[in-house]
């Protein structure tokens, strides 16, 4: 029985007719990684539940962002002077990313392979996904740090929204044209960042002090690699997919308002978080910057799953995010000062974002589990004895 109904009847019949489509065209997916993974899916048992295997994967990038909250806790341990983290946590680190990624590839042919493929684990890989976003940022944060050789905490702010940006761009696109066109830079990232990591705890972080060339450093390379990638990659790409759409009249909404409605919660949630880094009386972000990356990415996750609910049950996206609301209200106790001690209201706010955010998936997966007569975790329907 769901805890709370956040899945409409319409959305439910929208459920009953919705059909897989998407489309992968990277050369790294389509030539390595998947013949890698249909491998890996031939030794898995027929009895493990796919959607199991997309937990499993979230919570190694859970266990990643956990462990190196243990070890650098304000991202300073990778600067001069500084006590560094071990070199066994990024050989786990690394391995633990490339599990996840793997896990996260196999775990739809999984479904295919036991022929139990349903709405449901879609939505709960893809909402998992959205989730994940913040965890690989934060750890891969913690290679360079914020020292005199690293990355600032403002900036590495900016760059998880172009992270979090360039992810739900690809939904958009589903919203408006009915396919999912998987992202060229998830893949190319997820193999890098593994790599990253071990080469990491082969030569120590001291080797990301050295510049490559001139004035030009390790961080300036990892910096315009990811605004490289969304920019030039990933925003083109999914312009010109929902441009040639809507040349063929096969847009599923017709006006401007309504095919753009998706972005309307993720930039007022941009705005309201950039107003309290702005306007924070003690600068809260230079303060918890791991409290508050690990905030706005659930509040954004919140609101992308809401979005997927919507494209996937082919329904109008709400133009507006309750959870906001109540955001905008903390935003304005903090930036006024009215709440004397901003770090308490920081760690507050964002245990509140985390449980709501537990609570409405929580909700959605049992709600659609009743609704489609199976448990979540399992290949065997519910007993009607």
């Amino acid at each position: 029985m769901a805890l709370y109904e956040y899945v409409s009847r319409d959305q439910l019949s929208g459920f009953d007719k919705y059909k897989y489509s998407a489309v992968d065209s990277n050369p790294l997916s389509v030539y390595v990684m998947h013949p890698f993974w249909n491998s890996v899916v031939k030794v898995m048992p027929r009895w493990l539940a796919p959607n199991l295997i997309t937990f499993t994967g979230f919570m190694f990038l859970v266990f990643n962002f956990l462990m190196l909250s243990f070890y650098d806790y304000h991202f300073d341990a990778s600067a001069e002077g500084q006590t560094h983290v071990p070199s066994w946590v990024w050989v786990a680190a690394g391995l633990s990313n490339f599990l996840a990624y793997t896990l996260d590839g196999v775990d739809g042919k999984q479904a295919r392979r036991t022929n139990s493929s349903t709405p449901l684990g879609e939505l709960f890989d893809h909402g998992l996904d959205s989730w994940a976003c913040v965890f690989f940022v934060a750890t891969v944060y913690s290679i360079f740090g914020r020292g005199e050789s690293g990355v600032g905490v403002a900036t590495l702010y900016y760059i998880l929204w172009v992270v979090l940006f360039s992810f739900i761009l690809s939904h958009w696109e589903k919203y408006n044209t009915g396919i999912l066109f998987l992202p060229w830079g998830y893949d190319i990232s997820q193999v890098t960042i593994s790599i990253v990591y071990i080469f990491t705890a082969m030569v120590g972080v001291e080797t990301w002090y050295e510049p490559i060339w001139w004035n030009f450093h390790y961080r300036d390379l990892f910096t315009f690699m990811i605004l490289g990638c969304s920019f030039t990659v990933t925003l083109p790409m999914s312009l010109y997919n929902v441009f040639k759409a809507s040349r063929s009249n096969t847009l599923k909404h017709s006006s401007m308002y309504e095919a753009f409605l998706p972005f309307l919660s993720p930039v007022l949630l941009f705005l309201l978080s950039s107003a309290w880094v702005i306007f924070s009386p003690s600068d809260i972000l230079q303060q918890q910057p791991r409290v508050f990356y690990l905030m706005v990415g659930t509040a954004f996750a919140n609101v992308t799953c809401k979005l997927i609910v919507c494209q996937m049950s082919n329904t109008r996206c709400q133009p507006l995010s309750w959870l906001l609301v109540p955001m905008a209200t903390v935003v304005l106790l903090a930036v006024t000062g009215l709440v004397a001690n901003e770090t308490l209201l920081i760690y507050v706010w964002t245990a509140i974002v985390i449980l709501t955010h537990i609570h409405y998936g929580v909700s959605v997966v049992n709600q659609l589990s009743d609704h489609f007569n199976i448990f979540a975790f399992s290949l065997m329907k519910p007993s009607t004895d």
